[in-house]
């Protein structure tokens, strides 16, 4: 196999000058056979497709995605992976993202050497699910416990960073109803320094969000409405706007235990009685709170949690859980046994503690030999 990947490789320059003329070959090759060259002759060939031949390139990548070798594919996965976001460029030129969906999810699951990695292709993938309104598909990989990421240091502060920091503020606020300013050890200290100044106003936000105060808020919002929308982050920021209501409601859960919908309604800084009434049944609907609504007199009760956690499907869910946590610390020390074994981390760790004790090494796996 690689002898073939450098006989391919050698001739990569030609399949680029005879790209348009490359359509016939891959029609008579077999994908699931010759995966590897099929993957050089169609990186050449989808580097240069014209909008009429866009449906026809479409075609042959899905079937190659579906039929190909993953272990031939893997030996070049940065071709397969150009090959695949070139693949979403079409289907997004012909207004189909439908069509990119499932051939996407094959490829990551090819491409990836387990459901633990990350891979360049899940954005293009998550993309094409929300163009497409497949939300649960794009769900099914956003709930894979991922502990293999590419990362890349951060000696100068970058674009993506800020604009990742933006949307994490704004994400905390709708998903937690809170922001920590605090960034964790691993952060690079030009992050710790610098992305706090390029996000102020998104900072501002929260710090108005956490008051609680939804006049003052929606006000806040307005002025700033043109950073928001030049940072392509408007909806985003209407979401954090619609969330406070929910957490407003949920703070009168730890007060009171029985509250008319009027009150809740004027408590809250909603429209009218019914709105409140939208508002609780979806919170009891979605789980945030447990409730129940009078009808006759408009009252609202207050429960506890209902769940005395001896169901079965609780048992199954703690049992999940249980494995989940003992396979992540399985991981955590396997990787902190490879770190400890490490000559170069060593040796860092040395120079940064100018010398090291005899105690310092009687952690090590005695398989590194000192």
């Amino acid at each position: 196999m690689d002898a073939v990947e450098r006989v391919v490789t050698n001739i990569e320059h030609s399949l680029r000058l005879n790209s348009s003329r490359l359509s016939p070959f891959l029609h008579q090759l077999d994908p699931s056979i010759h995966s590897l060259g099929y993957l050089y002759f169609l990186d050449a060939y989808t580097a240069s497709v014209s909008r009429d031949e866009a449906n026809e390139a479409v075609l042959l990548v899905a079937r190659f995605i579906g039929s190909c070798s993953a272990e031939q594919i893997r030996l070049v996965p940065h071709k397969f992976v150009g090959v695949c976001k070139r693949f979403k460029d079409q289907v997004m030129v012909l207004s189909a993202p439908m069509r990119g969906v499932a051939p996407l999810l094959t490829a990551i699951h090819k491409i990836r050497p387990s459901p633990e990695h990350l891979t360049t292709l899940h954005p293009d993938f998550l993309l094409l699910c929300i163009l497409a309104k497949c939300y649960k598909t794009g769900l099914s990989v956003l709930e894979d416990d991922v502990f293999e990421v590419v990362t890349a240091p951060m000696p100068t502060l970058n674009a993506i960073a800020v604009e990742a920091y933006k949307k994490y503020i704004l994400v905390s606020l709708i998903r937690n109803g809170q922001f920590s300013t605090h960034f964790p050890k691993y952060t690079s200290s030009v992050g710790q320094r610098s992305l706090k100044n390029f996000t102020q106003v998104y900072l501002d936000l929260a710090i108005s969000y956490s008051n609680g105060n939804i006049a003052e808020l929606e006000k806040f919002i307005q002025v700033n409405k043109e950073k928001f929308e030049v940072d392509n982050n408007l909806g985003l920021v209407k979401q954090v706007a619609s969330s406070i209501y929910k957490r407003n409601i949920q703070r009168l859960t730890q007060t009171y235990l029985t509250l008319s919908l009027e009150d809740i309604a004027n408590t809250v800084q909603l429209s009218s009685p019914k709105e409140a009434e939208i508002h609780v049944l979806q919170m009891i609907q979605d789980g945030h709170i447990y409730a129940i609504i009078n009808q006759k007199d408009g009252m609202v009760r207050f429960l506890e949690d209902p769940e005395q956690y001896k169901t079965c499907e609780m048992i199954e869910h703690i049992d999940s859980s249980i494995q989940r946590i003992m396979a992540l610390s399985k991981k955590l020390a396997s990787v902190d046994e490879n770190i400890s074994c490490d000559p170069l981390y060593l040796t860092k760790v040395g120079k940064e503690r100018q010398r090291f004790d005899f105690d310092d090494f009687d952690s090590v796996p005695q398989k590194f030999n000192i």
